[in-house]
């Protein structure tokens, strides 16, 4: 039988694909559709110190091969989601990884340990939150910015930390290695490009919030290179994502240097993606006679 089970920092997935966080929710709705337990892990939504109500709407646009999204991480706070999401998940033989947002390093913290006697897996930090006491600029776009953070962070953290960088920076080996030096478990890329969308016959912005984030098959090149640079510079285990719908697609990350993927944008088009894209994996081991696919990862260098 061949194998599909990767480690994250010590934590075993039964294969490498996972969901990729705000394109699943907690997958309540998505079960009616995909076989949880069939997933290395079910990454949730943001999860912040209190609800936030997230951006004004319009706030999702189509674009060619992608789509551009300015939610503005809209969730129900860390209350609701411990007596609510964590339960459902719980009945389920996959992995929880919980991505924590926040607007200063003390909203991360205290959902941080908030989630320490929960019964979680990992925690998946998105730094591309705006730093409110910096100006906003996000806390992923700064090196200084990014390993002061993850080392406060670990502090409270009782799993794992995996911290989720921006692609929106010149040079991702270097925030890499700013995470790794913070003490960072596990990376994960790429988070969303910033870009924007305008109606010409409006003469005006297609998102309420004038730019959003660029997910879906369109960044998936700029995501493999990202990955790639990032594997190099770090001995840290990385999650690629970036475009992925297809199992060819999570190969190309694996062969870069992921251990792991997540889907993400595809979920929304064919809501058994992640499910189809397992199964891919198992048809593609079989078909290039290799056991195990830990010998793939970062096979081409």
């Amino acid at each position: 039988m061949n194998s599909l089970s990767v480690n994250l920092a010590g934590v075993e997935l039964k294969n490498p694909v996972m969901t990729a966080s705000g394109t699943f929710g907690s997958g309540m709705e998505y079960s009616e559709f995909v076989d949880l337990n069939r997933l290395g892990a079910v990454v949730t939504k943001g999860v912040a110190s209190v609800p936030w109500p997230g951006n004004p709407t319009p706030r999702v646009a189509e674009t060619a091969s992608g789509m551009l999204n300015a939610i503005g991480l809209q969730n129900p706070g860390i209350d609701v989601f411990c007596e609510r999401d964590i339960p459902f998940l719980k009945q389920f033989d996959t992995k929880i990884i919980v991505n924590v947002c926040g607007k200063t390093e003390e909203d991360y913290c205290s959902v941080v340990e908030r989630l320490s006697d929960e019964p979680v897996d990992l925690l998946e930090i998105n730094v591309s939150c705006p730093n409110v006491k910096e100006g906003g600029i996000a806390f992923g776009q700064n090196p200084a910015a990014l390993e002061s953070i993850t080392k406060k962070v670990k502090k409270y953290a009782a799993q794992p930390v995996i911290m989720k960088l921006s692609p929106n920076v010149t040079d991702i080996a270097e925030m890499a290695r700013a995470a790794e030096a913070g003490g960072a478990d596990v990376l994960s890329l790429i988070n969303t490009i910033t870009g924007m969308k305008i109606d010409v016959r409006r003469r005006t912005f297609v998102l309420a919030n004038r730019t959003g984030g660029l997910s879906g098959p369109a960044v998936k090149p700029v995501a493999v290179r990202m990955v790639y640079q990032a594997a190099g510079a770090v001995k840290l285990p990385i999650i690629g994502m970036g475009g992925i719908a297809t199992a060819e697609d999570a190969m190309e990350f694996i062969l870069a240097g992921a251990t792991a993927v997540s889907v993400g944008t595809a979920n929304f088009t064919n809501p058994c993606a992640t499910a189809e894209i397992v199964e891919g994996l198992e048809r593609y081991l079989e078909e290039q006679h290799v056991e195990d696919i830990r010998e793939l990862i970062g096979a081409v260098r």
